[in-house]
């Protein structure tokens, strides 16, 4: 909670929320903290005390009053008030993840949207199913063991990922906005996915750092894929029952170029859904 204040609080001019920005030089960029402790409605002290780790149950009124000041989005506002039900303690606010597997159903789904690829993932992105088309569209990630499959380490440390992704900067750092979220319902499993991919990527640590929190949502990835080409996808993030688990599927309009590469991937993707 206290870094992810001192993230946001360095992020904010002065001039971004009414302040004048001084004739002196800052030596650090953004809000002193006076300057927000003043626009919260707080004492300086009782918000160092926050910042500094030494006060660990903030009132809900005092982290909403401190959110409107730092200009915090809906989403960040949310992981704030869940980082400070884990500094108190305190029961999260949202059920924990649902260990359950993957459903039947769900199986039988990923194989009926196919040609369009399609796979189901946990709170960190582990890969729990997929049809072909989605192995396929992602060349290496099915040759690591099942328990390893993992998009945000594919993202960050499987070579084939750098090219595949035509924008690898703004997936990477989507994913790891995603995986912010997961502080909250799988702590445990998060740290240790940090840990790990950060000692091997000094990119991943240097995004981790932002503290950017942001679900996925539908939107869009280009592909430069060594068997279809360039490609732009539209993808569609679809919660599951239970919470925990979402599917991911990305599709093309019928008639267009984008669906005929499809097809082709479907036809290097031969087999059933795998988990």
């Amino acid at each position: 909670m206290a870094q992810f204040l001192r993230d946001r609080r360095g992020r904010i001019s002065p001039t971004d929320v009414g302040l004048p920005s001084g004739l002196s030089t800052r030596r650090t960029p953004g809000l002193r903290r006076e300057e927000l402790a003043a626009l919260a409605g707080v004492s300086v002290d009782y918000y160092i005390r926050i910042e500094q780790g030494r006060e660990k149950a903030p009132s809900d009124a005092v982290l909403g009053a401190l959110a409107k000041a730092l200009h915090l989005t809906p989403d960040e506002h949310t992981h704030l008030l869940g980082l400070a039900d884990q500094a108190a303690g305190r029961t999260a606010r949202r059920p924990p993840a649902d260990p359950r597997p993957v459903t039947p159903g769900v199986h039988l789904l990923l194989e009926s949207l196919r040609p369009s690829p399609a796979y189901v993932l946990d709170e960190i992105n582990d890969l729990l199913a997929a049809n072909p088309e989605a192995l396929a569209l992602m060349p290496g990630l099915d040759d690591w063991p099942p328990g390893r499959r993992n998009t945000i380490r594919y993202t960050f440390l499987h070579p084939t990922a750098r090219t595949l992704f035509a924008d690898w900067n703004r997936v990477a750092a989507n994913s790891l906005a995603q995986l912010r979220t997961a502080q909250l319902t799988a702590p445990d499993r998060t740290a240790a996915l940090v840990a790990e991919i950060s000692e091997a990527s000094a990119e991943f640590t240097t995004l981790w750092q932002r503290h950017e929190v942001r679900p996925k949502r539908a939107g869009s990835t280009d592909f430069q894929h060594p068997v279809i080409g360039r490609v732009t996808l539209a993808n569609e993030a679809l919660g599951l029952v239970g919470g925990s688990q979402r599917m991911l599927v990305y599709q093309a309009a019928p008639g267009t170029p984008e669906h005929d590469a499809l097809v082709l991937l479907a036809m290097t993707g031969s087999g059933a859904p795998q988990t």
